[in-house]
């Protein structure tokens, strides 16, 4: 999930090699964190937040696939 994750995060942004992921693993429930330049932001948020919400929903999925939870966090 990590994978997919930070390659459709960095295909979006202009500066791919400053984007940085990190996993917290709790039990069924993963939270991946992702860091990025502030312009970046705005690309990955989307308009009124529906790529952000994409995103979100396609991680939702394959998480449910392996039977587990996951969920996104955008730290500034």
């Amino acid at each position: 999930m990590k994978e997919f994750l930070e390659f459709v995060i960095r295909q979006l942004v202009d500066y791919p090699d400053e984007v940085m992921l990190s996993e917290i693993p709790g039990g069924r429930m993963t939270i991946f964190k992702v860091q990025m330049r502030q312009s970046d932001v705005g690309r990955i948020i989307g308009r009124n937040g529906q790529t952000i919400q994409a995103i979100r929903a396609l991680l939702t999925s394959s998480a449910a696939r392996h039977g587990q939870r996951a969920t996104l966090e955008i730290v500034e």
